[in-house]
């Protein structure tokens, strides 16, 4: 029975050394760029090869389902006198939401060529980053910078319908200058239950709530941090263990300090990866599907760059400059960047 055991074992050792994934050395990327006049878009919702959905700075939100060979567009205006400036995006079922920034915030839910305002909040402070749902679908979040001395976090438990701030007394606190950063949509990132949220500026830290934002923990991280423009731009998780961060000084785009880091407990603890090395400062950082974890693509306005290492090294393929990146297949992502969407195609 116990040699029987044993060449069981080594039969299941062999089995999933045979079947780890073994990452590709990509040396460039095509990147089909599309011109979107006039507006800065910062968040995509990618749903597969031909079909990206965007909501952009000028009121504008709109897709492709032809993989670019056409658009539609519509636009959006608040009492007839306030353009919203999008910066968040996310779908959920066949609803998508827009979230816009600054005072008033405007969070719009858009279903079958209806719009619906769901929420709104005035306060000269306001000023929304990002927003996401649950995998449950009903539960959603998004986040702002403090108007008071918690960070803003409004959720729903209807699936969108309705959205309410949780009082500062069920947050952590926030120190005089931490926020959050608008770049990509991405300082969030939901699995499960599981909500994880991404400071910069004062302060880089890592928010984490396990039952969808009702209770909270906090946990530090060595990115750089100390004044406005730096800290934590994105994060991303390829299970709920391990995570990666991204950012840097976006007033210091060429920097490389400090920029990087990655965690294998949930969060709870951050290592720097490739510190002092490219890529420098990023706003948005990804797993590539179905990779274990290995590859991950990283975009800014320095560019696209290239890990298939779990993060430790790092290859620029493109210095095309794009805020944000979207995978819908290991080979196959969406961009959004200033005036422009992009497509992004891997070959082997």
């Amino acid at each position: 029975m116990k040699r029987i055991s044993v060449l069981i074992f080594a039969y299941l050792l062999i089995t999933s050394c045979n079947n780890e994934y073994k990452p590709r050395n990509i040396e460039s990327v095509d990147v089909i760029k599309f011109k979107k006049d006039k507006s800065s878009i910062r968040t995509i919702v990618s749903v597969d090869k031909n079909t990206v959905y965007y909501a952009g700075s000028k009121g504008d939100y709109g897709y492709t389902k032809d993989g670019g060979k056409s658009w539609s567009t519509e636009y959006i205006k608040h009492q007839d006198t306030i353009i919203p400036h999008f910066r968040s995006l996310t779908k959920n079922g066949n609803d998508f939401f827009a979230l816009s920034i600054a005072h008033p915030a405007l969070l719009y839910k858009l279903s079958n060529n209806n719009t619906e305002l769901v929420y709104k909040e005035e306060n000269e402070k306001v000023f929304y980053d990002a927003i996401k749902f649950f995998d449950d679908g009903l539960h959603g979040i998004a986040v702002g910078d403090p108007t008071e001395d918690c960070p803003s976090i409004i959720v729903t438990f209807d699936g969108g319908n309705s959205w309410g701030k949780i009082e500062c007394s069920s947050l952590p606190k926030f120190d005089d200058g931490e926020a959050f950063f608008a770049a990509s949509n991405t300082n969030i990132k939901t699995i499960g239950s599981t909500v994880w949220i991404a400071s910069g500026g004062n302060k880089a830290r890592i928010l984490k709530s396990n039952d969808y934002g009702k209770t909270w923990q906090t946990f530090n991280t060595p990115v750089i941090q100390g004044d406005g423009p730096q800290g934590i731009y994105s994060i991303d998780f390829f299970d709920k263990n391990m995570g990666i961060v991204i950012g840097g000084d976006y007033s210091k785009p060429k920097e490389n300090k400090a920029n990087k880091a990655i965690t294998i407990d949930g969060g709870k603890t951050w290592s720097l990866v490739s510190n002092n090395q490219n890529p420098s400062y990023k706003s948005c950082v990804q797993y590539v599907p179905n990779t274990q974890g290995k590859e991950i693509f990283a975009v800014g306005i320095t560019g696209i760059s290239y890990s298939n290492d779990s993060g430790k090294s790092w290859k620029e393929v493109s210095k095309d400059k794009y805020y944000a990146i979207e995978f819908v297949d290991r080979n196959t992502a969406w961009l959004s960047g200033n005036k422009k969407i992009g497509k992004l195609i891997l070959t082997n």
